[in-house]
């Protein structure tokens, strides 16, 4: 089932994700789970692989890659002023629970439950992005820390369900609390790190001992495509910043949207032929 050449053609889908995904994490804030989960799950699904763990392994090795990922684009957006530290470290503890919930449920879960979470909350907010104004950010709206704490909680369960690094849910819900979309796309970058570390652990703990997995997985995390997509997704991160802060912020927001859209519309093209 994983000849070389099968693992040839998971390498090129790979690296194609790593670029792709390194300049959206970079210019969405999104960690680039939102290209790197789908790639990697329609090339492992043409390997022949049991489809219950294909998602699985998708997802936990998305999630290992967002690592390293977020803290190149996080690093970049810190440059250029674009990172809310005060809400970086209010958001994380509450972050970090949810994604210890959500990385033990899309662990434990059917693939298929990950593909319609996937494709329902992508399609979500792309609405949101495409139909709504964005904020200024000129006065962000305050709430009360337990109320951070609860969307910090749904925020990080979700995205590590998805194998993202936040940017998916994190970024229209900090545009539409009143956040600048670049403020909103840098802070979320610097979130992904805090999705991606635990979220990891998490899938390698969950898929230990599975059988079926392809060679090099520790868990449902695969080594081999996570060397191939890292260091792409790290270099590519930082075109992506240049483009975040050089673009009008309307045509941010409408990028996000309609790439999120074409995503959900993919994803739930690929439940119903399950």
């Amino acid at each position: 089932m994983f000849e070389f050449e099968t693992l040839l053609t998971l390498a090129a889908v790979a690296a194609g994700a790593g670029v792709v995904g390194g300049v959206l994490a970079g210019l969405l804030g999104v960690g680039g789970g939102i290209v790197i989960v789908p790639a990697l799950y329609l090339a492992l699904s043409l390997t022949g692989m049991d489809s219950a763990l294909t998602m699985q392994v998708a997802v936990g090795t998305s999630l290992a890659t967002i690592v390293f990922t977020s803290l190149s684009s996080g690093y970049g957006h810190y440059r250029k002023g674009a990172i809310d530290m005060g809400l970086l470290r209010l958001w994380a503890p509450s972050i970090l629970v949810g994604v210890v919930i959500g990385g033990i449920l899309g662990g434990l879960v059917s693939g298929k439950v990950l593909i319609a979470v996937f494709a329902t909350v992508a399609a979500l907010v792309a609405l949101d992005m495409v139909l709504r104004d964005g904020g200024t950010g000129s006065e962000p709206r305050s709430f009360a820390k337990p109320v951070w704490a609860a969307l910090g909680v749904v925020a990080g369960a979700i995205s590590a369900m998805m194998g993202i690094g936040g940017g998916t849910v994190c970024v229209p819900l900090l545009n539409f609390l009143g956040y600048d979309i670049r403020k909103a796309v840098g802070t979320s970058a610097a979130i992904g790190f805090v999705i991606g570390v635990p979220g990891a652990l998490v899938y390698m703990a969950t898929g230990f001992g599975a059988e079926g997995l392809p060679p090099f997985s520790f868990g449902y995390v695969n080594l081999f495509l996570a060397a191939v997509i890292i260091p792409l997704s790290t270099s590519f991160a930082r075109v992506g910043v240049k483009l975040a802060h050089s673009i009008p912020r309307r045509a941010l927001r409408l990028a996000f949207g309609l790439f999120l859209m074409l995503t959900s519309l993919r994803m739930f093209s690929d439940l119903a032929g399950l």
